[in-house]
């Protein structure tokens, strides 16, 4: 009798899974082609974007390329022209090839003698909200810094180094140099002296920049 019972019971148990499958097989199947539709967008999202790449480096090639067989001899037209082109390209482009354009056109732009558009740039590469890199942020704010030597409020730019001379950071040296010039128009000879020796004790400082930073310390120590 247990048997028959355990017979019945089993029944029982398929005849509910069959019921179970025929009332749901069109919500598991409508799943299923769900999971597949979006490994096949996922798997078209990462063509699509290998294939925006590709285009994207060949233009950015196209427009530098022709910028370097001009050769050094460039007209101020001439530059403001390319910057023109790559603004042009970076409006489109995957934001590392824009950004390395925004770069380049920035720099276009401080040597045709336009400071104010090359400092636009770099602020704008360089904002905490941008969508740049870390490095091309840093970058953009150090150049940025750099330019604004001489013309903008010392305290205003050494906030602006201020978080490149994170130890870890790759402009460290190159900010805490800044910083220490900017020391020294202040008469803030000690803190420069710090930094300095900070430059020149650091086994990964640039050979000219070491140079430069055991020049002035040289020169301070008399």
């Amino acid at each position: 009798m247990p048997d028959i019972f355990d017979e019945v019971a089993e029944d029982l148990r398929t005849e509910r899974m069959q019921k179970f499958l025929l009332r749901y097989a069109g919500a598991f199947l409508g799943a299923a082609i769900l999971v597949l539709a979006g490994i096949g967008v996922w798997k078209f999202m990462l063509w699509h974007q290998h294939q925006q790449d590709l285009r994207a480096a060949e233009q950015y090639l196209h427009i530098t390329n022709r910028m370097g067989a001009a050769g050094p001899g460039l007209t101020t037209a001439g530059k403001i022209s390319d910057a023109k082109d790559l603004l042009a390209f970076a409006a489109s482009a995957p934001n590392g090839y824009a950004s390395l354009a925004r770069l380049r056109a920035a720099a276009l732009y401080r040597d045709a003698g336009d400071a104010t558009k090359a400092e636009a740039i770099w602020s704008t590469l360089g904002a905490a909200n941008s969508q740049t890199g870390p490095m091309i942020r840093d970058l953009a704010n150090l150049l940025l810094a750099q330019n604004q030597m001489g013309h903008a409020p010392n305290a205003a730019v050494i906030a602006r180094l201020r978080p490149l001379m994170n130890p870890n950071n790759p402009f460290h040296d190159l900010a805490q140099f800044d910083t220490a010039v900017l020391d020294l128009q202040a008469n803030h000879s000690k803190e420069a002296k710090a930094l300095l020796q900070r430059v020149s004790d650091d086994p990964k400082t640039p050979a000219k920049l070491r140079q430069l930073a055991q020049g002035l310390l040289a020169d301070l120590i008399g």
